[in-house]
Order: structure tokens, then sequence, then C-alpha cells
């Protein structure tokens, strides 16, 4: 039969559409045209799959091969589909039973001596192609990924030749066995243990891993900011699979790669203030997730926060909300998750002494008035937590001091109130929406008139109402309480530090 259809799969933001390389051979002159949208990486690929058919030994036909990729309006990019062409001639000229390759879908790029070289976006194909009842063959390098998901069949192979062997049934190739599952915080993650002093900034620390809120750290250089953004990711909760897989598909498809060892430990992403808005958000001319995206589920830290270009931080305000970015170029569209947790940092002045006892801040009202005001409104609204990181004293920094508590104590509480959001509503307290914020953050006659004294004095937002609400949440489910207390809201308002200010 001289024509053969090899299942594979695209790549289209975190999505792995379909693809069908179909190969005809006919009569005329030898020659290979590849048709469907190629990128030039693509249409390269006649070249590679000549070259690796010859050197693994097998016939190259000498006839007009034809070679389709559908659908034909779906962009194709990278050498993915070296691997399926080259069956897909070997099949269409005799070579390899057709029968076979029904079974299974078909990804790798191929080297010219045979060899099968990882690529990008494994996963998401894996994860497709399970969920269409077919197996997955792709290169060996790509088998840690692969074993993540654990619900599809991956199988993996060195070079043509082993695929080959294994399709005719000489050969069987191995499957991706699923990895033991190590949370990789020894060594990996800092302890919060190394923070020395700080008690409030801990405490608040400990209140945003529960409920998943942003928080802003305001400071004076020095007094550990960073330190505490670092040791977040360590207070956090296991993501679990559904969670970390969504989180795996992000990094698959960007030049980062998969931790397989690390993988359902909530990411950190810590991205310079001179990042552009699209590596922040992504974008390019074929899409690709930015910083907010490869944070899913995970830690965004945004270090020297009025240093960043304001037009930068304002696309962050509609992922704050949503939870995805969607980035549209002239020709392509994509969709990308961006369910992240927002840590800032920043200094209360340009000298950053502003406030400290020692009175070494020369800076004027105006001037702070002017830092300050680098942050929008909106988007500090969306922010949970304010607080304020003081020096810490010479005492506290001493051998002999005592050690707050470390990242494996903590963790422990954290894991118990995010159970119990878990049992309530199923997410984390800052997901909460308006009719879930009123259903599980009731309030007292008393404290409903607190808050609303707290509003009108502050003048805040409904949103920040709904935000101090939430806190107020966590905070009575870290005290593993069912009722918010008047200790607990007023603990909430007091995190509203920069509306004070106002």
């Amino acid at each position: 039969m001289s024509l053969a259809v090899v299942h594979s799969r695209a790549q289209y933001g975190v999505s792995a559409p379909p693809v069908q390389v179909e190969v005809h051979l006919s009569g005329g002159l030898p020659a290979m045209s590849i048709v469907g949208l190629p990128e030039a990486a693509v249409k390269e690929s006649k070249d590679r799959v000549r070259a690796a058919l010859l050197c693994a030994q097998f016939d190259m036909p000498q006839r007009r091969i034809t070679i389709n990729l559908a659908p034909a309006d779906l962009p194709k990019d990278g050498g993915r589909f070296d691997l399926p062409i080259a069956l897909g001639i070997l099949a269409a000229s005799g070579q390899l039973p057709t029968d076979v390759l029904a079974k299974y879908e078909f990804l790798g790029e191929l080297a010219l001596t045979g060899e099968l070289r990882a690529i990008h976006g494994a996963l998401p194909a894996v994860i497709s192609a399970g969920q269409q009842g077919r197996g997955m063959v792709l290169p060996r390098g790509n088998a840690d990924e692969a074993a993540l998901a654990a619900s599809a069949e991956a199988r993996t192979a060195s070079t043509l030749l082993e695929v080959c062997a294994f399709l005719r049934g000489e050969f069987n190739l191995p499957e991706s066995e699923p990895l033991t599952q190590d949370r990789g915080t020894s060594g990996s993650i800092p302890d919060l243990a190394d923070v020395r002093g700080q008690v409030a900034a801990r405490r608040a620390l400990e209140v945003a891993a529960v409920g998943a809120h942003n928080l802003l750290m305001s400071g004076p250089p020095g007094s550990g900011k960073s330190m505490l953004a670092q040791r977040l990711p360590g207070l956090l909760p296991l993501l679990d699979e559904a969670q970390a897989l969504e989180a795996a598909a992000v990094r698959s498809i960007s030049h980062g790669g998969i931790d397989a060892f690390r993988w359902r430990v909530p990411a950190y992403r810590a991205p310079h203030h001179t990042a552009s808005g699209v590596a922040l958000v992504g974008g390019g001319s074929q899409p690709r997730p930015g910083e907010i995206s490869l944070a899913h589920h995970g830690v965004l830290f945004l270090d020297e926060l009025p240093e960043w270009d304001r037009r930068v931080l304002e696309v962050l305000r509609e992922p704050l909300e949503s939870g995805h970015i969607t980035v549209s170029r002239a020709a392509r569209q994509a969709d990308f998750p961006a369910r992240f947790q927002l840590l800032a940092a920043m200094n209360p002045c340009p000298c950053g002494w502003a406030g400290d006892p020692s009175g070494r801040c020369r800076c004027t009202a105006e001037q702070i008035e002017r830092y300050r005001g680098r942050i929008s409104g909106p988007l500090l609204d969306r922010i949970d937590l304010h607080i304020d990181v003081p020096r810490v004293q010479a005492q506290e920094m001493r051998p002999d001091a005592p050690r707050g508590e470390n990242s494996a104590t903590v963790r422990a509480r954290v894991e118990r109130a995010r159970a119990h959001q878990m049992q309530r509503a199923g997410k984390p307290n800052a997901h909460l929406n308006q009719q879930e914020t009123e259903r599980d953050c009731v309030l007292t006659g008393a404290d409903r008139q607190l808050l609303e004294r707290a509003i009108e004095r502050l003048q805040l937002s409904a949103r920040a109402a709904h935000r101090i609400l939430r806190v107020a949440r966590s905070i009575a489910d870290l005290d593993e309480s069912e009722q918010i207390s008047t200790a607990h809201l007023g603990e909430a308002i007091g995190y509203r530090r920069s509306d004070r200010r106002n």
C-alpha cells in the first residue's frame, strides 16, 4: 500500500491537539514535499528523515513522497514530527506493518544517525494520547517526564531501529514507570528556622501560606524580606496530582524542563525587576508561557517592587483575579494557566530607611510619596496582606539567640488548616468567590460593625473588604476555629498597613 497514516501531536499553548501524518507514495521524479502549514523546522525534517533512514539501513523509496500534516490550518513547528514522518514512509513503502500504527502515537526528533532526541511539551501530549485510549512512543530523554502521567501508556526508545523492531513485534519497548515522589526539601528549600527575629513577619507568612494569600513586605535593606520569601514554598502543602500535572505541563513546554523528583513541590519564581511584560505574562510569535504561568500553583516573588516598570506590573491585575492569561498575537492565540501566589517586597523609601529608629533617612515626604506611587492602587488592592519588616536587632543575631520554629513544624499547621479549607470549599480561602465568601466568612453583629468602621475609616473597596474576610477565615482555620472571632478579624484588618498610610 502506498498510503500510511501515523498519529502524532502538535503543541499549542499547554494543549496538544492531534495531528495525522499522512504519507503517500506516487510515481514521478524522486522528491519529498511536506504540506499542512509547516514551520521551517518541520520543512527541514525531510533531510533529517532521509539521512536517518539511510543510516539505519532502510530503503529510501525512489518515488514522489507527499506528506500531509492534518489538520491543514493548525501551525506545526519543531522537530517533533521526524519520527512519525519516518514511520509513515516505511509503512507506505511496505517496510513496516500498518495495523500496529493505529494503537500508538509517535513523537520525536531524529538525528542523522537515527537516534531519537528529546522534545519539548511531551507531558501534555502523553496525557492527551491517554485520554484518546492510545499509547505514546517518544524519545528516552522524555522518560521521566512521561512517567508523571501515570494513567497513560508511554513507551520510550533511543533509536529509530528500536521503534521499528517494536512495531514488528521483535522488541519490547520499556514503559515509563511512575517515580517515587520525594518532597525534596532537604538542601533545596531554605528552612524558616534560619530567619532571626521577625515574629510578626513569620506570622504573616504562615497566614499567607494557609490561605494562598498575596503578601507585600516593606522594610529597610537587610531586614530579611528575601529570606522570608525564599522560605514560603517550604511552608506550602504538596500539590495534589491534578495540580502537579497542570504545573508540570506548563514547565514541559518551556525550556526549563521538569524536575521529576520534585514535581509536586510548589514552584518558586523570582524574576529580576528588569524583566519585560512578555517575560512576565508570556508571548512571542509562537506564544510561550511567562513567569506567572511558570509559577502556576506556586509562588511568584517580585523583589524591589517599585523598581519594576509600572506598565509591566499592571499586567498582573487580570491574572491575579482570573487565574489564567490569554496571549493574543496577530496569527495565534494561546491560553495559559496563572493561578499563582504573589509575594512582593519593597523598601519604604528611595534610600530604604524611612521609619527606622536610627533616623538616617533623608528623603523628603514628596520623594517618599512619589516612590510609593510607582505601585498603583488597584494592584495594591489585590494584595491581601501588607506588613512592615523592621530591621533585625543586634541581640537577635547572636549565635546563642533562640531560634524560631522550623519549616516542618509550621508546615504541619498549614497542612491541617488547608485540609479544613479543602473539606469546606474545595479550594484555598484566597480563591473563594463572592458567594462562597459570604457563606464561609460569617461575622457576628459586633464584628460586622467593626469591619464596617474599618471600611469607612480606611476607605476600603469592596474587593479589599472581601479579602479581609478571607484572611480572617484563614486565621480562624489556623486556630482550628469554626467561627471567625473578633481577634481573627482584628488581625486581618491589621494587615492592611498600606491602606492606613493613605
